[in-house]
Formats: structure tokens, C-alpha cells, sequence
């Protein structure tokens, strides 16, 4: 296990998350959707009308706000051994990425015409698709906590069964 207080510790973690293809790839997206963002005034977005400017902007914000989540949750599951934990963190990454693809639509619907930069993202996010998959599978379920509301639970484990080990705070 971990110690929380070795600082050589911690510096080796971060290296290793960093080098981690899932990680990589999160951070593709996320330089994919900044230069995207940065190359984007919003005066020329291609809205036509105030719900469509409205429209892009929201997009916009959703779409940097997803992109930004994603390496941190990456992040933090790797820095928590609890199984129920990095499947939380999973599903925060999953959603994020599901609504990214939700935003680019939203801004092509807003009239944003550079569409092969939209598509460029939308590759990216397939691409990763396999890999947080792939990632998913190197948790290890064997060390967990009952998840009480059930949703994080390992195969076999309900949340109604008794631990002994754990006061439940949650």
C-alpha cells in the first residue's frame, strides 16, 4: 500500500499516471479542445442569431469544462486504490467525454462552420474510447469499500452485505 507521507513515493505515482496511454490520450483531447477554444473569437463563430451565439457559448464553456475533467479524474482514480472509488472517477470520465461529442454537435448546430475541427475531436474521442476501456480493466476489485448506494460495487458484492471492516459514513 501507498504511504500518503513518502514524498519519493508520491513524485514516482505522478510519473506513472502521467506515462499511462489513458492519460496521454486525455490530454490530446484536452490540448485538441484548447487550440480549438483559442482559435475560436466568439464574434466569429458563425451564429447568426442571439439563441445561436447563446447557444455556441454554452457549447463552448461545457465543451473546455469536459475536457478539462477528464486527466484529473484520470488523476484521482489513480491516485486511490479503493475500487469504488476509480469506478466513480470512471464514470465522471465516461460522462465528460460522452459530453464533449454532445457539445460539438450543440455548436454545429449553432452554426459553427470549421466542421473538420469538430471532427478532428470527435476522432480523438473514439480513439480514446478503447483505451479508457482497456484501463477500466486494471482496476483491481479486490480492495474496496460496500459501496452502499450499490451503484460501484464489485461483481458479487451488494450493498446490503455486512462490513465489519468499515464504519459506513456515507
Amino acid at each position: 500500500m501507498k504511504n500518503d507521507n513518502d514524498d519519493n513515493n508520491r513524485d514516482y505515482d505522478t510519473e506513472y499516471w502521467r506515462q499511462l496511454p489513458v492519460f496521454k490520450k486525455a490530454v490530446t483531447i484536452l490540448k485538441l479542445v484548447e487550440h480549438l477554444m483559442d482559435g475560436i473569437p466568439i464574434e466569429d463563430s458563425g451564429a447568426s442569431t442571439p439563441y445561436e451565439l447563446a447557444m455556441f457559448e454554452h457549447h463552448s464553456k461545457s465543451l473546455m469544462e469536459n475536457a478539462l475533467v477528464i486527466p484529473v479524474k484520470i488523476a484521482g482514480a489513480e491516485g486511490d486504490d479503493i475500487y469504488d472509488h476509480k469506478m466513480e472517477n470512471a464514470t465522471v470520465i465516461r460522462k465528460a467525454a460522452k459530453e464533449i461529442l454532445v457539445d460539438l454537435t450543440g455548436m454545429q448546430i449553432a452554426r459553427f462552420s470549421e466542421i473538420e475541427y469538430l471532427d478532428v475531436i470527435r476522432n480523438e474521442i473514439e480513439a480514446f474510447r478503447p483505451v479508457f476501456a482497456e484501463w477500466i480493466k486494471t482496476f483491481n476489485s479486490s480492495q474496496y469499500i460496500i459501496d452502499r448506494w450499490g451503484l460501484f460495487n464489485p461483481p458479487g458484492i451488494n450493498y446490503n452485505d455486512p462490513d465489519d471492516t468499515c464504519d459506513d459514513i456515507f
